[in-house]
């Protein structure tokens, strides 16, 4: 794949462009999946919108770095602005767990994605976090600071119940008590139990335009993502709101909810034997776990088409 880099020093945003050459198409996915825009699940996705028709642009919060905290979402509209100039009019963005939650907040701020795919996301911004090893910690919260700033100014967020050096203890002894590669229920129940969401932690999911697609499992392990994606239905109840809502929740399907053709490119093989491991609650379900990937396959195929042709 053609691959143009951008770097934040010289052009305001970590990013990489991949650019359709297959099929030359005026639609441009930004896709946030990995620790680094050029990571093999990056490059798994940039396949996947390319067999729709779209181009991408990968960004993400360093390179190496899933870390983040007081991220300015105007990184977002600076490759917007690059994407246009390449011939782009349509924008998207496609997000998975914390970036899932970027994807929503960045859509409820920048009038011009018109397609939100937010996999395992929450309905409020985060507590920022930092990967960086300290005390031999994987991960911290980065103290005082949200994962996200909009005009230099840091978003209002959920605080984590837990402060460094306990928030990791917390997050490797549910891991371990459950066999989960990551788990994380307890931290995040707990940051709401200690500190109930208040309006302004919320995402403003009915300023978001044109078409949002939440997608999730019951089993997650990370935290309750089906519940936070009622809430957002219930919301959207209360208020007025342009964007349409296609919930896709299913009962099993793991934190790990992509679309089986994204699956194909990530593990063409074995990926029904690799899950249970990471996830204990696929044991059993593998069959059902990859009707449901299908199912969003479609789903995803469906919004794609039908985005950005006006």
């Amino acid at each position: 794949m053609k691959m143009i880099r951008y770097e934040r020093d010289t052009d305001g945003f970590h990013g990489v462009y991949y650019p359709n050459e297959k099929k030359p198409s005026h639609k441009a996915m930004i896709v946030m999946l990995g620790d680094d825009s050029e990571d093999h699940l990056v490059k798994c996705g940039a396949r996947y919108f390319h067999d729709l028709s779209c181009n991408v642009m990968a960004l993400s919060a360093g390179k190496k770095d899933y870390g983040y905290h007081s991220w300015p979402l105007e990184e977002i509209t600076r490759a917007i602005d690059v994407m246009k100039q390449a011939g782009n009019d349509a924008f998207g963005i496609a997000g998975i767990s914390t970036t899932g939650m970027i994807a929503l907040t960045a859509a409820s701020l920048i009038p011009d994605l018109t397609l939100t795919i937010a996999m395992s996301a929450s309905d409020f911004v985060m507590q920022g976090f930092i990967r960086d090893g300290k005390d031999g910690a994987q991960e911290r919260p980065a103290e005082g600071e949200s994962t996200l700033t909009w005009g230099n100014v840091g978003l209002p967020y959920l605080p984590y119940a837990f402060a460094h050096p306990d928030y990791w203890q917390v997050l490797k002894q549910e891991a371990r008590d459950t066999g989960n590669m990551a788990a994380a229920r307890i931290l995040f129940d707990e940051s709401e139990f200690r500190c109930p969401l208040r309006e302004e932690m919320m995402i403003r999911i009915e300023d978001i335009k044109g078409h949002v697609m939440l997608i999730g499992a019951e089993d997650d392990a990370l935290w309750d993502t089906c519940r936070y994606s009622r809430r957002i239905l219930k919301r959207l109840q209360a208020r007025e709101h342009e964007c349409t809502v296609e919930a896709l929740l299913y009962e099993h399907g793991t934190h790990f909810v992509i679309p089986q053709g994204m699956m194909k490119y990530l593990l063409p093989v074995g990926a029904d034997l690799l899950l249970p491991k990471l996830f204990p609650a696929a044991k059993g379900h593998t069959k059902e776990i990859r009707r449901n990937r299908r199912l969003i396959d479609k789903a995803v195929q469906k919004a794609v088409a039908a985005w950005g042709n006006s």
